[in-house]
């Protein structure tokens, strides 16, 4: 059975899927991108989950000659995706249930999106990207905000919202226990949003 937060985030990212497309632009990814680049081969394969509309994730690292296969539960933000980077990869697929063979990528990326799904979910999610990832494989994600939060609000971008995560301490914890090193660590504010960043290598 479907969880009902999940749900909630998949109908309402559905809903305001061309609204959210237009609002990425106040999000400023470059930096954090241009570090994530520092740790990966060129041409690498990277995995963008919960890629969105593509933008501004998965058309930068295109850009960059990296080979993006992106999932995202949202048909809304996948349609958009395809039209934003038509050389991209993407997949419909929930990031709590990612079937892909071990080693398939050398890295992975999550803007905005771990922070939807039910905390409880986010230890295993870690651990099959343990396996996913090859060895060395980087992974970049804002993995919570500033403290243990979960949260239903009526109304983001004219849809309910859901967010849950736990406290950067915690998180971290999982990320380690997952088979992660991390490199680099930060609660950063950006368009507004105050979120805790991390770079790890797996090992």
């Amino acid at each position: 059975m479907p969880n009902k937060n999940s749900e909630l985030v998949r109908e309402g990212y559905n809903k305001i899927a061309e609204k959210y497309n237009k609002q990425r632009k106040i999000y400023q990814s470059k930096p954090l991108l241009l570090k994530f680049l520092k740790y990966i081969p060129k041409n690498a394969k990277v995995l963008d989950l919960g890629c969105g509309t593509g933008i501004s994730v998965a058309k930068f690292l295109r850009k960059k000659s990296c080979k993006i296969t992106g999932i995202d539960f949202s048909e809304g933000m996948l349609k958009l995706a395809r039209k934003n980077v038509p050389k991209a990869k993407f997949i419909k697929m929930d990031i709590t249930k990612m079937r892909f063979t071990e080693n398939s990528f050398g890295a992975a990326v999550s803007f905005y999106a771990i922070i939807h799904i039910p905390r409880k979910f986010h230890k295993n999610i870690y651990k099959n990207l343990h396996r996913i990832l090859k060895k060395d494989g980087i992974l970049l994600a804002n993995a919570s905000g500033t403290c243990t939060w979960e949260e239903t609000a009526k109304d983001y971008l004219g849809a309910p919202m859901f967010w849950s995560f736990f406290s950067p301490e915690k998180t971290l914890k999982i990320i380690k226990d997952a088979c992660f090193v991390i490199l680099w660590s930060k609660v950063l504010k950006i368009g507004n949003e105050k979120q805790f960043w991390v770079l790890a290598k797996n090992k």
